[in-house]
Formats: structure tokens, sequence, C-alpha cells
């Protein structure tokens, strides 16, 4: 039996049943649903072929040509769900699984009757993931609670933010979220990153677990992360909001950044500083570039945080340093600076805030 539901209704049912994605690959590639399970009722020719056929022929033999790709599948598709079906499910039947296609039309009822018809219970998703991606942007528009964590390049905020999600706070790691640092030299020892509406449907994600009545701890960040671009209402959002910036002396945070970017080749820092010879100025990324060659690694820290504190200082000044809070620091522990974060927070924080 199959049952069409609607986005609100699939979005629940998905934290327990598996979501089947029966788009093309590619269609999946650009953007799906987090956590679905692709099994494509079309690979990426086939998709085009019957596309072809619905806008120059007609329906009708796009619905031929449809079925005549499918059906020769459909012992695969079986072989597929029970692939992605918890073990302790597949002996109880029937087993329940969510599919969905683009426009919640023809693909998904194929599958699903298919499903149907061999002991399986299914539910289709109404309007299909176009239905869910007008969900994932309107989730950016509701209301929420945000602290920014701030602090100059080399302050280890990522590992500070994890460390304050691990005291029991709310946090969206929007760097973790985009495979990239956010800097110059963020793509080193990163994945590949997401498309930008990947990006959005892995942030709606973890937006809908949390308590928006809460505060939800952001990294300072711009609006840029990489190729990904935080959506305009959050990034509306995170202008507005409160920044609690942890100062770190210099020497501490030059120090974790040859930790953290000190096993990279020369070839690859060497790229990423000319990525900023225009920002540092020529005679600062020839300096730098010659104390890589030299594998100073403080030195090339020490120059190009130059460029990067003023960069940062200068965006808190054109708010005129308006609800930025300064934090200081004698240490890069990040567990420690947690903790000192919280408490400022908890104590001195405006209550409108908190």
């Amino acid at each position: 039996m199959n049952t069409p539901i609607n986005i609100e209704a699939f979005i629940k049912l998905a934290k327990k049943f598996p979501v089947i994605d029966v788009r093309s690959p590619g269609e999946f590639e650009h953007g799906h649903i987090p956590n679905a399970n692709n099994i494509p009722l079309f690979d990426n020719e086939e998709r085009a072929k019957v596309g072809t056929a619905y806008k120059q022929i007609s329906r009708e033999k796009a619905i031929k040509i449809g079925y005549e790709l499918a059906n020769p599948k459909e012992k695969s598709f079986i072989t597929q769900v029970q692939a992605v079906l918890k073990p302790s499910t597949i002996n109880h039947r029937p087993s329940t699984v969510l599919i969905h296609c683009w426009r919640g039309g023809m693909r998904s009822s194929k599958f699903a009757n298919f499903l149907n018809e061999n002991g399986y219970k299914t539910h289709t998703l109404v309007n299909g993931y176009k239905a869910y991606r007008n969900s994932v942007l309107n989730s950016f528009t509701n209301e929420a609670n945000i602290i920014i964590l701030g602090g100059e390049t080399g302050s280890g905020k990522t590992e500070i933010l994890k460390n304050i999600g691990g005291n029991g706070e709310q946090i969206i790691d929007l760097e973790g979220l985009a495979h990239h640092k956010g800097s110059a030299f963020g793509s080193l020892g990163e994945k590949l990153q997401p498309t930008q509406e990947q990006f959005e449907n892995n942030l709606s994600h973890v937006i809908t677990h949390l308590d928006l009545a809460k505060r939800i701890w952001l990294e300072d960040e711009s609006r840029s992360i990489g190729i990904c671009q935080i959506p305009n209402p959050i990034w509306e959002k995170m202008k507005q909001a409160p920044i609690l910036r942890i100062n770190i002396p210099k020497e501490k945070r030059i120090e974790r950044l040859i930790i953290d970017y000190g096993n990279f080749s020369k070839e690859e820092l060497a790229t990423c500083i000319v990525k900023i010879e225009r920002r540092l100025g020529p005679q600062h990324a020839k300096q730098a570039l010659e104390e890589l060659e030299k594998r100073n690694l403080r030195g090339v820290a020490d120059i190009t945080l130059t460029y990067y504190d003023k960069a940062y200082n200068y965006n808190h000044e054109k708010r005129n340093m308006k609800d930025v809070f300064f934090i200081e620091s004698e240490t890069a522990d990040a567990s420690l600076n947690a903790e000192k974060i919280i408490s400022f927070t908890n104590t001195k924080l405006k209550k409108e805030y908190v």
C-alpha cells in the first residue's frame, strides 16, 4: 500500500524509515535530502531520453519508454532496497520505505507501486523534492537566538565551537558543512565541497534538529565559505548577533597554525599564498614565499597573520564594535577557552542575548 504524504510528515517519518530518492544520479549529486539513498529509476542518459520524448513527441510516448527502461531493473531494485533497510526490519513485513522523485510524479509512483507488489509499505512525497527544497528555504527564515564565536585567525575557533557543543550547547559548524575552513588555506585537507544546494540542505537538516528557542552558536564567518554561500536569511541574523571574541596572543596563534598546516607541502602552501598576493601586497607575499622556501613556517604564519588580523578587525570596525564582547585568554587550549566563553556568556552577557 502506498500513501502520499506532505513534506512535514515525510521529514518526521524520515527519522524512522529509510528515504529512497529515485531521481537520476546527476539530480541526486546536485542536491538531495541528507541521508537519502539514491536508487535511480533511470540513469542520466535514460532520463534525458525520456525527457526528450516527452517534449518532442508526447507524454504517452515518454511513459512507454520509461516502462521499457525501468521494468527490466525490477529485480535489481528489490536487492538495492533490501540493502538500505535495517537488518532488523527485513524479516518483518511489510517493511516501510519513503520514496520521492522531482515533482512527486511518475517515477516515485512507479517505484512505489512496484514495491507494494512485493510486500512493502510505501509513502511518497507530495510534490517531491521540490517540496523539500521549499521547506529548506523556509527553515532559514525562522527566528533563532544566535551567538557568534569570534577570534582572529589561529585562535582555534572551530575546535572551541566543538568544545562548546560538548558542553551541552547547540552549535552549527558551518565550515564542517561546507568542507572548507573559510580562508585562502581553507581547502587544504578537506573533502570536495558540496554544491550550494546540498550545503543548504545539510544546513537545514541541522537546523531542524535544534531548539530555536535556545541559543545557537556559530563561528564568525565571511558570507562565502569557499564556494558555499551562507543563505541570506541566516547571514542577516549573523550580522545582528552578538560576537563573543576570544583574544589569544599572536605567538600562540602562530603555534597553532604551524600544527594545523605544517604537514602540507611547500607547493600547496605556496598556491594558497599566491591567492592572497594582492591583499598581502607584493612585497609581503614575496617575503612569505621566501620564508616558505626556507621552511620557516613561523615566519610565513607571522607575515600572513598581518593581513588576516587587519581584515578581521576591519569587519568588526565596520559594525563599530557594536555587540562585540572581548574575552582575554593566554592559552590556545580549546577546552579551557570554551569554558571561559560559556562562563562569560552566562554571567556577563546581556540578558536579551541569552
